[in-house]
């Protein structure tokens, strides 16, 4: 208290009574007059403003507070309940944070799908609602505990609320009763009060749960009654054998079976992204076959890239599940084997883009399935595009379907990220890559020129050193296949049974084996004397003129050590017939009895070495490969966007396609993958491979949308969309072959331009749409019905397609016999080549009278292997012509019913006559690929003597030396098109005349005004003005010879038509009128024509109908019986008004 008296004014706050009672001792009456007079009490003068309480002051007694009374048991029990749950709770709040921090982000945990439900029909896993969904929604969010049992722990949490307010009441009422009544009685009004507010929380806290409740009754009511009722789970029975059932389940896709057949049935469409060697080409269909998506009438389509992979996955998918040809089919571009029975078909992407043509909603299918798509060819990158407008229609219309991409590669960022393609993005499913390891070795140096004699050095090496297993070799073309594998045979020759050996053994290999077997005689087979047909995926190595360096030039790599063997330049492998070496060669264009050779297990003894193109990188799994050399590059087709020049170019690969490559190693088991460039140079590819569409003319893609009345082309949602420049250059093409309208001249520059690429197309173009070749040769198409020319144009368009009928005797020989016999083959082939191509008007037609003549010729002997080894042709490649021609006279008798063409084997060669019109055939849809040999003035180089210059291109190109037109070299010349080797050369080259092209392609040209010279003319026969006029060739201005035209449109034309209407040249019934006019009909072309009404009279009439011609004159007169009458009466007298008025019309 010491320190508490010590405080400011501790005395004055002292109150003892002896003190109150001195100050009522010393207290005086102090009385204070007011106006009345009244007299108040009790005032002193300190403050005489504060006036007195009228309250009598009550003296406080002090009370004794009494003791608390102990807790009876039942209170006990009560408040050591509330301490446990109190205690519990903060247990639990503890736990939840704990768990918190260790929990899974949400991006993580949407990859995660619970098991607790499998096999129930339940869904696995919820896909999370969109942000736009939940922001239509209501704008008052629930939330609602994950845990199970939350209601149960609100009701709990809301009755300990209770006891406590309970507990504390009867607290405060035992401690209240010794207080006064008036705060008792506070109390009490206040309780009341208190108590039913928190009661109303907690009904209105259950009552809004209940509403919750209801309104998600009430919303997944809504759903169940508009989804179908629930069917049973289907499951189709496979009967596979042991032993494939086996290796089935050692694949990787097998784990994810589930996880893929739950995404499949809760989206539309599904990434399914899988490398090398998971399975997924082969096993996919099976789980959907099984799933029951073919059991209800539906097929299950799987487009693949190539034809070799469409044809050998249909052969594997129906050995595994143990089906005929029948139910596992294939159908691509010329042959197939579906059947009405087909459940699941393989087909490449062309086939399926046209079926899109007939049928767009694809209503045979159940589910598509776009393999490979992460090598990006064209006609994914279409079917893509159209498949994500076609499956969410079909759903909308009650006829679901399933859309699943397969990509081999993690770039799925061109199909998930792209809003135009997927507006909700697809679930991407990742399945674990290929089985084994692989490891990559780098070479210390790059080989840039001779990596062919590299890549020999390599599988020398491996084949002399390492455990045994296949080898798999990546080279770039056709040529480099054939050196290699004639290097490796000479090697390590390889003779089966002792019954063959190879024809390419050198003299030494000879005597060795000679000294060892004495009496063995060896029938000799060529290994490469086989024919191999160009496909549309295929290298065109031959075009390309690639030709092979066998030097072995050599830099050391980081293998030396491993392998045990040192660099060594310059110097072929000796010969080992210890150790042979299986060799074969596989490229696209290898005939498919040599392609399969692939597949079959290697004879015993001797190891496996396939050398291929790009072909073996994805799609084909060759079996037991455990080595792969990698060159690092791939051979490909580059177009010139301006000139259209293509050609073929060897470039470094990606680094996707890298890995690609090496996948093909870890298959059966660890494997090793061997790459002939620096890990330096690896870091500089690029990561992806660039879209072919990128890179490639779009003309027919474009034509193929616009049929499918797609017009806005540049709105089409494209992975990856072509460039502007190309889909202008391609609309201008197709304009200018008549397949598109053309856009208006006049308006506004904004409406004009939008105009230019939204073109509809015409009717032509939906007949040039409906052939399956390039638009230019269905021009050719359109217009062969002309003097029974249709089967000589099916024929040569077949052919062009088709490209490269003829063997290729250029390629390096194995030995000096090889050689001589080539060179005997090469002979018989030019001089075939010539009597082909004929003499006089034929000659004129060129390569294409060649490939018309080289055709009959096949077919007439009934297309055997013999007429074909014979006289230097290809067979695969005559098979296709037959095939194609076939499919194209079925098009155009589709088109054109009554064509009646059909395909004649003992077809006769073409007359003079329709060798000239099929010239002109080739003019008109070849119009753009003109040439015109080097005028003196233009001879800046003498190198280019013999050259033609084209429209687009600075550089001169040549005649080909095998051209049949090399020696003749005519004024010009249209060509199919130009590749760039050592020149640039024409390929399919055809004379044509210059006054044809003015009639022929009046697009191309400019046009002078009319000459005076001949005057302009009426034609009886056409009932047109025609006129001479000079012309002039495209951007390069040749000057071409003036030719009879069309009277060019405008008023003069119809002054022209006046005037010839007047002397009776168009009616001759009025003729006898003429003599007898008021005014000279050449007054209608005098300046001064307006100064006489009748002219204006006239001219107006024939202006507002439009009437320039004879048929349009007899259309106006269908209309109008009258027309022009009153007219033609003001130029002759009026007596003869009413005859005139009996003969009209004058028809």
């Amino acid at each position: 208290m010491g320190r508490l008296r010590k405080k400011y004014n501790w005395k004055g706050r002292q109150q003892s009574t002896s003190v109150q009672k001195a100050a009522a001792d010393r207290q005086t009456d102090v009385q204070v007059e007011i106006q009345d007079g009244a007299v108040l009490k009790g005032v002193d003068d300190c403050n005489v403003l504060v006036l007195p309480a009228t309250r009598t002051k009550k003296l406080k007694v002090d009370r004794p507070v009494p003791k608390k009374k102990a807790l009876t048991k039942k209170q006990r029990k009560n408040l050591e309940k509330v301490l446990e749950q109190k205690e519990k709770k903060s247990h639990r709040a503890e736990i939840l944070s704990k768990l918190a921090e260790v929990q899974l982000p949400e991006s993580e945990l949407k990859l995660l799908y619970t098991t607790s439900r499998l096999g129930t029909g339940d869904k696995l896993y919820r896909v999370k609602e969109s942000v736009n969904e939940d922001q239509e929604g209501d704008s008052s969010t629930v939330k609602i505990s994950s845990l199970s049992g939350a209601n149960r722990k609100r009701r709990r949490a809301v009755d300990d609320d209770d006891e406590e307010e309970k507990e504390r009441s009867e607290k405060s009422s035992n401690e209240d009763d010794s207080e006064g009544s008036d705060s008792s009685e506070e109390d009490e009004e206040k309780a009341p009060e208190e108590e039913p507010t928190e009661e109303q929380q907690v009904l209105t806290e259950e009552q809004t749960e209940m509403d919750v409740k209801e309104e998600k009754k009430e919303d997944v009511k809504e759903e169940t009654h508009k989804k179908e009722d629930c069917k049973p789970a289907v499951f189709i029975p496979v009967d596979r054998l042991p032993e494939i059932q086996e290796a089935r389940l050692r694949l990787p896709i097998l784990a994810e079976e589930q996880v893929i057949m739950e995404a499949v049935r809760e989206n539309e469409s599904v990434v399914l992204c899988g490398e090398t060697g998971s399975g997924k080409t082969t096993q996919v269909p099976q789980f959907l076959y099984e799933a029951g998506y073919a059991s209800s009438g539906g097929i299950i389509a799987v487009t693949e890239p190539r034809r070799v992979a469409a044809i050998s996955m249909s052969q594997r998918v129906a050995t595994e599940m143990n089906l005929p040809g029948r139910v596992v089919s294939y159908q691509i571009r010329y042959e197939g084997n579906v059947t009405e029975d087909t459940k699941i078909k393989f087909m490449t992407d062309g086939v399926l883009l046209k079926e899109i043509q007939k049928d767009f909603l694809l209503q045979k299918y159940s589910v598509i399935i776009i393999d490979e798509a992460h090598e990006r060819s064209v006609y994914t990158d279409i079917l893509i595009g159209l498949l994500s407008r076609i499956v969410p229609l079909r759903n909308k219309k009650g006829l679901p379907m399933k859309l699943i991409i397969m990509s081999a590669t993690l770039r799925v960022e061109d199909f998930t990220e792209n809003k135009r393609l997927f507006r909700s993005p697809p679930p991407v499913i990742k399945v674990e890559a290929r089985q084994f390891a692989v490891t990559v070795h780098f070479n210390k140096r790059t080989q840039m020129d001779n990596y062919t004699g590299e890549a020999f050095r390599k599988i020398c090496k491996i084949h002399r050193m390492l455990p045994p297993g296949g080898i798999l070799v990546f080279l770039t073309g056709q040529a480099e296949v054939h050196s290699v594998c004639r290097r490796l045979r000479k090697a390590f020759p390889y003779r089966p049974n002792r019954e063959h050996t190879d024809s390419m053994e050198t003299d030494d290999l000879k005597k060795s084996k000679r000294a060892k077997k004495k009496n063995v005689s060896l029938p000799r087979i060529n290994l490469d004397s086989y024919s191999a047909l160009p496909v549309d995926e295929g290298d065109e190595d031959r075009q390309a003129g690639v030709d092979e360096d066998d030097d072995d030039d050599d830099d050391g790599s980081d293998l030396e050590l491993e392998l045990g063997d040192h660099p060594e330049s310059d110097q072929e492998e000796k010969a080992d017939p210890s150790i042979p070496l299986y060799v074969l060669p596989l490229y696209s264009l290898l005939a498919p009895e040599l392609q399969a050779k692939v597949f079959r297990p290697p004879p015993a003894g001797a190891r496996l070495c396939v050398v291929a193109t790009n072909v073996a990188e994805t799609s084909l799994t060759i079996p037991g490969v455990k080595y792969v050399v990698d060159c690092g590059r791939v051979k490909k087709r580059f177009y010139d966007r301006v000139t259209g020049v293509s050609a073929f170019k060897v470039t470094w690969i990606s680094q996707a396609s890298a890995n690609q490559r090496a996948g093909r190693a870890g298959r059966t088991e660890p494997g090793h993958c061997y790459r002939l460039y620096s890990s330096a140079v690896f870091g500089d590819f690029g990561l992806f491979s660039e879209a072919e569409i990128t890179r490639r003319p779009v003309d027919d893609l474009v034509l193929q949308m616009k049929d499918l009345n797609i017009e806005k082309v540049v709105n089409f949602p494209f992975p990856t969309p072509p460039s502007s420049e190309a889909l202008i250059a391609a609309e201008q093409l197709l304009i200018s072959l008549g397949a598109l309208e053309e856009p208006p001249r006049r308006g506004r520059l904004g409406e004009m331009e939008r105009a230019r690429l939204s073109c509809p197309i015409t009717p032509l173009g939906r007949a040039m749409a409906a052939f399956p070749v390039a638009p230019r040769y269905a021009k050719m198409l359109a217009l062969g019905r002309q003097q029974g020319c249709m089967p000589y144009v099916i024929t040569i368009v077949a052919a062009m397609t088709v490209r490269e009928i003829f063997e290729d005797f250029d390629r390096p020989a194995g030995s000096e016999e090889e050689s001589t016999k080539m060179a005997g083959k090469k002979a018989r082939s030019v001089q075939m080549r010539r009597l082909w191509a004929g003499q006089g008007q034929s000659l004129q037609l060129g390569d294409l009278m060649v490939l018309l003549g080289a055709v009959g010729a096949c077919e007439f002997a009934g297309c055997t292997r013999q007429f074909c080894e014979e006289n230097g042709l290809r067979f695969k490649a005559m098979l296709e012509i037959r095939r194609l021609r076939g499919q194209l006279t079925n098009a155009v008798n589709a088109v054109c019913s009554d064509a009646g063409v059909y395909m004649d084997n003992k077809m006769a060669p073409p007359t003079e006559s329709q060798v000239t019109f099929l010239r002109q055939i080739v003019l008109a849809g070849l119009g753009d690929h003109i040439a015109r040999r080097v005028q003196a003035e233009e001879l800046l180089d003498p190198k280019w003597r013999n050259g033609y210059k084209t429209p687009l291109l600075d550089d001169p190109v040549f005649i080909h030396p095998s051209s049949a037109l090399n020696k003749t070299l005519p004024e010009f010349v249209v060509y199919q098109e130009v590749m760039e080797t050592t020149k640039m050369y024409m390929r399919g080259v055809c004379a044509v005349q210059a006054e044809w092209i003015p009639r022929l392609l009046p697009q191309y040209c400019h046009f002078s005004v009319p000459e005076e010279s001949p005057a302009p003319w009426y034609c009886p026969l056409s009932g047109r003005l025609k006129c001479q006029q000079q012309s002039t060739f495209f951007r390069v201005s040749w000057k071409l010879p003036a030719v009879e035209m069309d009277y060019p449109e405008g008023l003069e034309r119809y002054k022209l038509f006046a005037k010839f209407l007047l002397e009776g040249q168009v009616c001759p019934k009025i003729q006898q009128f003429s003599t007898c006019l008021l005014s000279s009909p050449s007054t209608m072309l005098k300046t001064w024509a307006k100064l006489q009404p009748r002219t204006e009279v006239l001219l107006s009439a024939l202006a507002s109908e439009k009437v320039d011609s004879r048929k349009a004159l007899e259309a106006a007169w269908k209309k109008n019986e009258k027309y022009l009458m009153p007219a033609y009466c003001q130029w002759i007298p009026e007596s003869l008004h009413a005859k005139v008025s009996k003969i009209w019309p004058p028809i």
